[in-house]
């Protein structure tokens, strides 16, 4: 029979990151991280494009612990809309 020795527990952190949709305007989504620069992606739909931004944040993160960088943490924010209302250039 073969044996062999129990797994080690590794206890992992959780992040969570927020992240921003847009629509493309050659079809599909781009999507965004802000909280790491550099990081985004994109899909022929939402479910797609979240998909591909969960792989690109963990790849992310495993390149700043390979690098032994600090893993950034989420910033609260809040998204709103700002209406600022201009004036046409006079003629």
């Amino acid at each position: 029979m073969w044996y062999s020795e129990p797994m080690p527990k590794v206890n992992k952190k959780i992040y969570s990151y927020s992240v921003f949709y847009e629509s493309d305007p050659d079809g599909g989504y781009i999507v965004t991280a802000p909280t790491l620069p550099g990081c985004y992606s994109q899909g022929d739909t939402l479910e797609e494009a979240e998909k591909n931004i969960r792989e690109a944040i963990e790849l992310y993160i495993e390149s700043l612990v390979a690098h032994r960088e600090p893993i950034p943490k989420e910033v609260k924010s809040f998204q709103g809309t700002v209406v600022i209302p201009v004036s046409p250039p006079a003629r």
